[in-house]
């Protein structure tokens, strides 16, 4: 199995960058290309609109393959049914955008877990463009000889504070952690894609206010098996509603942090920071034979930061 192990770092601001144009964003495009977004669900409010209508104009540049939605795309207590108004408050009028009616791809947050995590998944029955299988699942994007796989995974089960609190967070205490972990570890065994990206709603590493419990039982479990995995890349996330990029130790990963795309929280650095910022926004990923490039994008579409993993023997 290769290693996956040149890194190259290419830090800005966004002042520092070229406005943003269509003619920026064709730049960015690789074989394959990914969304993604997180920390969605304000019924519109705060920059949620902003930031999925520019969704929309750079899917229309870029031609994603799905939008991965890392979680907490209804905020607060989740949703009770497939027919549930927030569905259209806070997705289907929101990413309205044309170029944004391709596969959304997503995981449970912690905000589903407090509501009908079931509904979350059957949802795939109303909607042509939610496609979620499972609480955990894998797929695989290809093109033009790129390969990229994308392990989506269910964190909430795996924090105890969740699993022991059944009144707030219903059905965690009732997931199998070692089903799941046995799946990650027998799924990442078997890879052979040029490119591995693990994606979860918590941060396995962050910055952040919220309890401390939340990363250690993350670092104990899901972070126990990807490490033992020399393909995976880059494990990604969202939960505390800014970006992080941090690499941590000689495991050869990358551990990001995505923004929360509407209301966004302040930030710092913590061991590891490469870099950090306070805006709202959503990632793109970009990849071909030779390289992945991770970008993260503010709410007004420009590149604020990005950084490029190189294939390695």
């Amino acid at each position: 199995m290769k290693r996956l192990a040149i890194l190259a770092l290419v830090a800005c601001t966004a002042l520092s960058m070229p406005a943003q144009t269509p003619e920026v964003w064709k730049k960015l495009k690789g074989n394959v290309n990914l969304f993604m977004g997180n920390d969605l669900g304000r019924n519109g409010y705060y920059d949620q609109k902003p930031i999925a209508e520019v969704m929309g104009e750079m899917a229309t540049v870029i031609g994603p393959e799905c939008v991965i939605a890392a979680g907490d795309v209804h905020h607060f207590y989740g949703i009770q049914s497939v027919s549930d108004p927030l569905w259209t408050t806070n997705f289907e009028l929101v990413y309205s955008h044309p170029s944004l009616m391709i596969p959304w791809k997503p995981v449970l947050g912690n905000h589903e877990y407090r509501g009908n995590t079931q509904a979350v998944l059957d949802y795939a029955g109303v909607s042509r463009r939610w496609m979620m299988p499972a609480r955990y699942y894998t797929e695989v994007y290809e093109d033009d000889g790129t390969s990229i796989r994308v392990v989506y995974v269910d964190t909430t089960p795996l924090i105890e504070r969740y699993r022991h609190n059944p009144a707030k967070y219903h059905d965690a205490g009732e997931q199998d952690i070692d089903a799941q972990l046995s799946w990650l570890d027998a799924t990442l065994t078997a890879a052979t894609e040029e490119w591995i990206i693990v994606v979860g709603h918590h941060p396995i590493y962050a910055y952040t206010d919220k309890a401390e419990s939340e990363r250690t039982d993350m670092q104990q479990r899901l972070g126990s098996v990807i490490r033992r995995h020399d393909n995976v890349d880059v494990y990604a996330c969202g939960h505390v509603h800014n970006f992080q990029h941090i690499r941590r130790g000689n495991d050869g990963i990358d551990y990001v942090v995505n923004s929360a795309g509407s209301l966004a929280r302040e930030v710092g650095s913590t061991e590891g920071t490469v870099f950090c910022s306070g805006e709202p926004g959503f990632s793109v990923i970009t990849a071909d034979q030779t390289k992945l490039v991770w970008n993260m994008v503010d709410k007004t579409g420009t590149v604020i930061y990005s950084f490029t993993r190189l294939a390695g023997k």
